[in-house]
């Protein structure tokens, strides 16, 4: 994948990110709360995955900072007197911070399903189903919606 590439999708990602982020996720409590009304936790497990959640969180917070200073260092590149090398540079080190990033929270998801039992992680399993139906059902509705303000 070229260089522009990647740092096209990472821009993206950061900025997608940061939208998410900047709507204040629900906090950890909230987060172990739901899943607990959807799949049943025991007490131990609330605790585990607050724990892990703590963890991969700040671990997450940090690398975040980390890109944005680097997203903002390569803005200040751009000019008539640039250095490419240093452009190359800085762009494959936020790729390598962002795929951290990405690794983290996949390792937090794997972390937390590793947590429940396999009946809790049916039933989650199910819920998400769930929701990417309903997800593209209301996609299909809102093609019908734009399809027909187009005739």
């Amino acid at each position: 994948m070229t260089i522009v590439k990647r740092l096209s999708i990472t821009l993206l990602a950061l900025g997608l990110g940061g939208v998410v982020h900047a709507q204040q996720a629900p906090s950890q409590a909230d987060r172990v709360d739901q899943l607990d009304q959807i799949v049943g936790l025991s007490d131990d497990q609330k605790s585990e995955m607050r724990d892990f959640m703590q963890d991969s969180e700040g671990k997450i917070n940090n690398m975040r900072m980390e890109a944005q200073e680097l997203q903002q260092s390569l803005s200040e590149q751009i000019g008539p007197d640039y250095d490419e090398g240093d452009i190359r540079d800085q762009a494959e080190e936020l790729g390598e911070v962002t795929g951290d990033i990405a690794a983290e929270t996949v390792l937090l998801q794997a972390r937390i399903q590793d947590t429940l039992t396999e009946e809790q992680r049916a039933t989650l399993e199910e819920r998400a189903r769930q929701q990417r139906e309903q997800m593209r059902q209301m996609q299909q509705q809102m093609q019908q919606q734009q399809q027909g303000q187009q005739k």
